[in-house]
């Protein structure tokens, strides 16, 4: 997802439905099975919308807590977070392709500029959606940030099982409110407050809010309570205005790192959250026939983004992304597969281990921002 895109010629996601017209999946709703605990677990350290007497007595609790150290699995920083897709669907496990391939020319072309070392999955996969836990929460990141497109949706369908594998493996997950058909600041206030209630999500990013009036945003989060929003913008002003806690880049091209500290600098002032996004690169030529790309440069370009999140006193860090091969911005492992591109020089590394190369780059990061002090 790039911001401004069709200024610049590069398409927007579509949902998960954007490949071969199959039967809709029955509409899912999210059962209680979320931390509601969370909230009164976090909500000191993360600035939550709480009362004020409750804010206090989380404060006073926590300071008991003990302090994590290390990146093992279940104790990721709760300021690295990372941008998930579970959208992914093949004829075997799903009836049909989704997120995999495109049309061009009347001719169905596989549409990632790399291939995933576990092939081509299905993220109805429990064992595939486990093992990319694991992988996560090996990497010390705290939270995943699930792409998410209303309750009729495959990715709402599939959230249940993605928020028990991330349980079991110590992570938190947070809700990419995207521009699914419909939503307007209303229908998105009261997804967030149903989601919230229901599924115990504290922590929500909504994609693209500046296509709506930051009034409308204003009038529709007043009421909300309890929970966390991130609107994906690079205005703080407007941040504010629409009544947002935070804000985020997402957009690796546009917002190359060299103006995070600016931009943290004016959320900061303006009282929010600032969630700059870095990422290893981006490509989607294939899927959108764009031109615009940034090259990964060995590994490079994902290290000079990190350096620059860390010197910009960011929040938290967030990571474009684990898994959206489409645009080329993942850092899931991939593999050496005829016409595709590989890892292979990513810090020197080749082979087996040039696979795992962005995992073990995260995990360097991670570590470096959890040794930084808090804001």
């Amino acid at each position: 997802m790039i911001a401004n895109s069709a200024a610049r010629g590069v398409a927007r996601h579509t949902s998960a439905d954007d490949q071969v017209p199959v039967r809709r999946h029955p509409p899912a709703i999210v059962t209680g099975v979320g931390r509601v605990g969370a909230v009164e677990s976090r909500a000191a350290l993360t600035g939550l919308r709480i009362p004020p007497l409750v804010a206090a007595a989380v404060a006073v609790a926590c300071l008991g807590l003990p302090a994590s150290s290390g990146a093992r699995q279940g104790e990721g920083t709760e300021r690295a977070a990372i941008f998930y897709y579970p959208w992914y669907s093949t004829p075997t496990k799903d009836g049909r392709w989704a997120h995999w391939y495109v049309e061009q020319g009347g001719t169905p072309t596989l549409s990632t500029p790399y291939f995933p070392s576990r092939g081509l999955y299905s993220s109805s996969n429990a064992k595939i959606v486990s093992a990319q836990m694991r992988e996560i929460a090996s990497t010390g990141v705290g939270t995943i940030v699930v792409s998410w497109w209303g309750f009729d949706s495959p990715e709402n369908d599939r959230l249940l099982l993605v928020e028990q594998a991330a349980t079991r493996n110590g992570l938190e997950v947070a809700i990419h409110v995207e521009p699914y058909r419909g939503r307007t600041p209303a229908k998105a206030a009261e997804d967030i407050a149903r989601l919230n209630r229901e599924g115990g999500f504290t922590d929500f990013y909504v994609y693209d809010p500046d296509r709506d009036p930051a009034t409308e945003w204003a009038e529709a989060l007043a009421p909300l309570h309890d929970v966390r929003i991130f609107g994906h913008t690079p205005f703080a002003g407007r941040a504010k205005a629409s009544g947002f806690d935070g804000l985020y880049t997402y957009d690796v091209v546009t917002w190359n790192g060299a103006l995070f500290r600016r931009l943290c600098a004016q959320a900061h002032a303006a009282g929010l959250l600032c969630a700059p996004s870095v990422g290893p690169g981006y490509d989607a030529h294939l899927a959108t026939l764009s031109e615009v790309t940034r090259p990964r440069n060995d590994g490079l370009t994902y290290d000079r983004m990190w350096k620059t999140a860390l010197k910009a006193d960011a929040d938290l860090v967030t990571i474009t992304s684990y898994n959206e091969w489409q645009e080329g911005t993942q850092i899931e492992p991939a593999r050496v597969a005829v016409g595709r591109a590989s890892y292979d020089g990513a810090w020197g590394k080749n082979g087996v281990a040039a696979q795992r190369a962005y995992l073990t780059a995260t995990t360097r990061w991670t570590e470096r921002l959890r040794g930084l002090p808090t804001q």
